[in-house]
């Protein structure tokens, strides 16, 4: 079913950093099964790859919109990508 697959670049901006925004996005991407990695971006955003299934990447982009307690999210841009399959789980990438 690879017609059902995804992969989203997307770029979470807001009080983003020092919230535990990317472990909140690690475990929920890990939750819903999708691969990618997750990142802190110098100017303060934070930068996701996200690969998966079509609904359980947009479950995702729904979660990321309201974000963990501490954060305060204002915008999700998400650029959408052919999907690669090069991610057997979801990380940190530093």
């Amino acid at each position: 079913m690879m017609e059902n697959l995804v992969r989203a670049h997307i770029t979470v901006t807001g009080v983003v950093q020092g919230v535990g925004f990317r472990y909140f996005v690690r475990s929920t991407a890990a939750g819903l099964g999708l691969g990618g990695h997750v990142r802190n971006r110098p100017d303060g955003s934070v930068e996701v790859i996200a690969e998966g299934d079509r609904p359980a990447v947009s479950a995702f982009l729904g979660e990321l919109r309201v974000g963990p307690r501490h954060a305060h999210v204002t915008g999700v841009d998400v650029e959408w990508q052919e999907p690669k399959m090069d991610f057997k789980n979801f990380t940190y990438k530093f």
